[in-house]
């Protein structure tokens, strides 16, 4: 009989990490040299599920964390009770953590507190403020200080970890998984379940989408965001404008007083990761704080207006397929216009290079982990 291949444990337990580990899970599926342990914590529940479902990932393991207004320390402590339970008894090679959020932060700690090698994906982003994205910035600053491999997307975060004295030896520049899965989904075009969505679609007009959730921009900022639109749609009834609400009611008491009663804003759920996808495709610009959009649109040649002051991905910002705006209203007003009355600069930002990758990071990042292996075992 052949010798079982080593363990290696990917653990997620939001839909942006689920998105961006997704590709790497498959990859560990296909070889024969490695044997996968996928393991959820279920930071998120409902929209964690919906992409494992979507991409055919069944976990091993789900720790099922998820309480109702949970919050920061809950997630950790739960996290590591949960994963120390399971080291000791699915003990991994090593363990795969993706990005900056709690589960991933907690999932790394919890490794290194049982000795067990880390693997960080989506290494080295920084926005060299504790406080901007929070409480990000921290979490994945931490993770970087324990993780044996860093999986960085760009050479500019390989900059930031060298930067922090990580050794070169330890960095492998892979890409961002998040452009393998955006252009799986792509390729795919999912029926939208939302007939006024899908109706949208069909008409051809101009879409602008509206993404924000960052805990420092709930509150005023995010009131101002939602006056902006507001006057953006009335003075433009031909664009429509889409808010896929976060279901936070904080994001939701703040944004949608504003646009109430505007015929061209269109909000709906939090749309399945596979009809987003649909929907970024399809838009002509983005205002967003996210940061996996800052990555995802410039690969679609769709224009991003980002709602903060700084970035963590800067990439964009150099190659000129995004822009910081903040959530001043009036600069907000004034960005979007020139966007839609200058066809010139428009086609700047659209036509910039994608600097995230081209879709096989996955297959860099299984190969990284392969050679730690070996490393590992002698």
């Amino acid at each position: 009989m052949g010798q079982t291949p080593p363990l290696v444990m990917p653990v997620y337990g939001t839909r942006p990490e689920a998105i961006k580990m997704a590709p790497i899970v498959k990859e560990l599926e296909a070889s024969a040299s490695l044997q996968s342990f996928v393991t959820v914590t279920g930071q998120h529940r409902a929209m964690l599920d919906q992409v494992n479902m979507l991409f055919g990932i069944v976990p091993d393991h789900d720790l099922n964390i998820f309480q109702p207004g949970q919050g920061l320390v809950a997630i950790l402590t739960r996290t590591l009770d949960g994963l120390d339970k399971l080291f000791t008894v699915n003990r991994p090679r090593v363990v795969l953590v993706q990005g900056d959020t709690t589960t991933s932060m907690a999932a790394a700690l919890a490794a290194f507190n049982h000795a067990i090698p880390v693997v960080h994906v989506e290494a080295g982003l920084r926005s060299g403020n504790p406080w901007s994205p929070y409480p990000e910035e921290g979490n994945r600053k931490l993770i970087s200080q324990i993780a044996s491999l860093h999986l960085a997307p760009t050479e500019a975060s390989r900059r930031n970890l060298l930067r922090e004295n990580i050794a070169d030896k330890n960095i492998v520049v892979t890409g961002n998984t998040v452009i393998d899965a955006l252009l799986g989904a792509v390729e795919k075009p999912l029926p939208f379940r939302d007939p006024a969505l899908e109706q949208l679609a069909s008409a051809g007009r101009r879409i602008l989408l509206l993404t924000t959730h960052r805990r420092e921009n709930q509150g005023g900022a995010m009131r101002g965001v939602g006056r902006a639109l507001a006057r953006l749609a009335a003075r433009n009834p031909d664009l429509a404008i889409v808010l896929p609400a976060h279901a936070n009611p904080v994001v939701r008491e703040a944004l949608l007083p504003a646009l109430n009663g505007f015929p061209n804003v269109l909000v709906t759920d939090p749309l399945p990761y596979g009809e987003f996808c649909r929907l970024l495709s399809i838009s002509y610009l983005v205002l967003t704080d996210s940061g996996g959009i800052q990555e995802e649109a410039p690969s679609l040649g769709v224009p991003v207006l980002v709602l903060r002051e700084n970035t963590e991905r800067p990439e964009a910002v150099a190659a000129g397929t995004a822009r910081l705006v903040g959530t001043d209203e009036a600069r907000i007003e004034a960005e979007v216009t020139s966007l839609l009355d200058d066809q010139r600069r428009y086609r700047q930002m659209a036509g910039s290079t994608n600097p995230y990758g081209d879709g096989r990071a996955a297959r860099r990042s299984v190969e990284a982990v392969q050679r730690l292996v070996e490393e590992i075992s002698g």
